[in-house]
């Protein structure tokens, strides 16, 4: 399968507030916290470049923690009461930021994207219109445009017993590839859909316009159109 950024997702411009994915490389490559052009490099460069920005008032109960690094929150995005954010942490213009929602660090929040009530979000990037809007737990992984994460869906980053994360069914013939990650929760294609209360095992892709049923349990790769019943 392939699991190039350019086959996820296909609609990805340029624009200062985009991650760029490593060329040549599976998209998972970006999550590699030790890399000098992953996830957390580029994050900690753009934030650098364009330095924090905290509205001066926020709703009732939000806290924000910029001892580990900068959070900048751009106009237009609408944090909501209770919410908690620590950087460094970057959120987009008109993000959604809902009731009690929790971006850890290094959470990267795209144009339009939304992080819904008692969701949370770390390590991360959701690409532009992404949602995760209902009780969603995001860790190590990253959503295309137009993805929808029913209510109580869970992308797993971890396996349990702390090894690296295979992507099943990802290499030649369906083979097992070795992502090189031992934190690797999933990467979405653009408009892929995901029912309530889904689980996603570490290490799912899913190409463009997959559909996962709700109550799923998913692992390994998956081609772009595919419908995931059991």
């Amino acid at each position: 399968m392939d699991c190039s950024a350019a086959a996820l997702f296909p609609s990805l411009g340029d624009g200062n507030e985009l991650p760029v994915f490593p060329a040549d490389k599976p998209a998972w490559a970006l999550l590699d916290k030790g890399g000098k052009n992953g996830l957390a490099s580029q994050l900690e460069s753009l934030l650098a470049d364009i330095g924090g920005r905290v509205p001066s008032e926020l709703p009732e109960g939000v806290t924000v923690d910029q001892s580990a690094g900068i959070i900048h929150i751009a106009e237009g995005a609408v944090i909501a009461p209770c919410v908690r954010i620590e950087g460094p942490t970057y959120v987009g213009p008109n993000a959604d930021i809902r009731h009690a929602a929790f971006l850890r660090s290094h959470s990267w929040i795209c144009t339009g994207a939304v992080v819904g009530h008692a969701t949370e979000v770390k390590h991360s990037v959701l690409l532009p219109n992404a949602k995760s809007p209902h009780f969603n737990y995001v860790g190590d992984s990253i959503l295309g445009s137009g993805v929808n994460l029913g209510a109580g869906c869970k992308l797993s980053n971890l396996r349990n017993d702390g090894r690296n994360v295979l992507v099943r069914g990802a290499g030649p013939g369906g083979s097992d590839v070795d992502s090189g990650l031992r934190k690797f929760g999933a990467i979405l294609g653009e408009d892929v859909q995901i029912g309530c209360n889904a689980v996603c095992n570490p290490g799912v892709v899913l190409g463009r316009g997959a559909n996962v049923w709700p109550n799923v349990t998913v692992s390994g790769a998956h081609p772009a159109s595919s419908i995931l019943s059991e």
